[in-house]
């Protein structure tokens, strides 16, 4: 067989293959263990339980299977180790997949998949984002769970540790991130 024709067949599903095992998989089971200076990624579940027992921020990456922009942050920003290491002492880390089909129960209400279109969104994505569904998007919780904002986006590393310093500090309350200027 001529090997031009099997690289050019091989190739892409080795890329392909490569690509499907590095994209997170859904919220229901836990993530495999972080690699030192990686985000340590945790269910909602999980983020939830930790947060009733520690009460700590909860910083929630809402991405899905096909976003190229969600990949891009995890290739680059979420990828840089002065980054994982801020979100690791600062937050709860969730990645959530805003199109997966298991059911999330929170608060004694269950959410669900909801068939829309090609693709369809999970509630619990769509309740944190206010229906404005765009990948990808960061949703900071207080201790208490409650929403401090909603940042869409892809963003380098500078302006996202600006946004995680702002965050984790309490300065949303006194002033703008535009106005906020980190130590």
């Amino acid at each position: 067989m001529n090997m031009k024709i099997v690289f050019a067949v091989a190739a892409p599903l080795l890329l392909a293959g490569m690509l499907f095992k590095a994209v997170p998989g859904n919220n229901t089971t836990a993530p495999a263990a972080a690699a030192e200076g990686a985000i340590q990624w945790m269910t909602w579940d999980e983020a939830i339980q930790k947060s009733e027992k520690k009460p700590k921020k909860i910083f929630i990456d809402l991405y899905t299977d096909w976003c190229g922009w969600c990949k891009k942050m995890d290739a680059s920003t979420f990828a840089d180790p002065k980054v994982a290491d801020y979100i690791n002492k600062n937050f709860y880390a969730v990645k959530f997949n805003a199109e997966q089909k298991e059911n999330i129960v929170y608060k004694g209400y269950t959410m669900k998949f909801v068939e829309n279109g090609r693709r369809g969104y999970h509630e619990l994505a769509y309740s944190l984002l206010d229906g404005r569904l765009g990948y990808p998007s960061y949703v900071y919780l207080d201790e208490q769970q409650n929403r401090i904002t909603i940042s869409p986006g892809f963003k380098p590393v500078e302006p996202m540790m600006k946004e995680l310093q702002y965050i984790s500090g309490g300065h949303y309350k006194t002033m703008t991130l535009d106005q906020y200027t980190p130590n």
